[in-house]
């Protein structure tokens, strides 16, 4: 089980596992929750550039479409084709299974995002 506390996390929403390099990234419970049963996933094609901000993919659930957005300079290294085949795993395993794209990026690059006590505050906010 993922250590919630450990994660970094932007205002759109998406958490970061970073490790040696290479950052994680999904879709928080909340932002799940306020979507509801996630039907359809599209994530970018590894090798990608991403911009910090950019949209770089989208999530569809039977209740609207929401968009994923590259929270820093990196480069696609790997997509969860399990989510993309499965996209109700991130209703079910946001944390875990329902990861959707790991990126490699520099040093440094997540120090601007969230912490878990950050983000508790701008959901209940």
């Amino acid at each position: 089980m993922t250590d919630l506390n450990t994660l970094k996390y932007t205002e759109e929403h998406e958490w970061l596992s970073i490790s040696d390099g290479v950052a994680t990234i999904g879709i928080t419970d909340y932002a799940a929750d306020k979507l509801g049963d996630v039907v359809f996933v599209e994530l970018p094609a590894v090798g990608t550039e991403l911009t910090a901000g950019a949209i770089v993919g989208e999530i569809e659930s039977t209740k609207s479409v929401g968009e994923l957005y590259a929270p820093m300079v990196g480069t696609v290294t790997e997509i969860n084709d399990a989510v993309v085949d499965d996209p109700s795993l991130v209703n079910a395993e946001p944390f875990e299974g329902g990861w959707l794209i790991k990126i490699s990026i520099a040093d440094g690059a997540a120090d601007a995002l969230l912490d878990r006590d950050a983000y508790v505050a701008l959901t209940e906010g």
